[in-house]
């Protein structure tokens, strides 16, 4: 779901925070990304510009801190982030990290449907990040034995 800019200032304002032209330009990246964006990625998206990988940073935490952004993978230890499901398309769901080349790939909801959402535990459950890890599809073809 993208979002206008117009509609980035509201939201922004709403959460009490200044519309800088970079956090602009960091939520609308957010809001048109169709999986989870680390900070370099959010960086190579946003082309070329004149902010700094620690403005980008910065900005990406500020809407974490806001309840704008979430960190929904901590896949080898880098922080990839969503617009939060409030404004974007509630990306809460399962993950698949690859191994091999580090891609990460959204899973359908499906595989978790079947966890319990009732009791003591359904807030940690639904709050939690659920991260398969292995190889993905093209490491597995590519690394697959000939048949020649």
């Amino acid at each position: 779901m993208s979002i206008t800019e117009d509609e980035a200032r509201s939201v922004l304002r709403t959460k009490g925070l200044r519309a800088t032209p970079p956090r602009l330009a960091v939520l609308r990246v957010l809001s048109e990304a169709t999986s989870p964006l680390s900070n370099s990625e959010v960086s190579g998206r946003l082309g070329d510009n004149h902010w700094d990988p620690a403005t980008i940073y910065r900005n990406l935490v500020k809407l974490r801190e806001a309840g704008l952004a979430s960190v929904v993978s901590r896949a080898e230890g880098v922080n990839r982030y969503v617009l939060d499901p409030a404004y974007g398309d509630g990306h809460r769901h399962p993950h698949f990290v690859c191994e091999d080349c580090g891609r990460l790939e959204c899973l359908p909801a499906e595989l978790t449907a079947s966890m319990s959402m009732e009791g003591p535990w359904s807030l940690s459950l639904k709050k939690a990040m659920v991260q398969l890890r292995g190889e993905c599809p093209d490491c597995l073809q590519r690394d697959a034995p000939s048949s020649h």
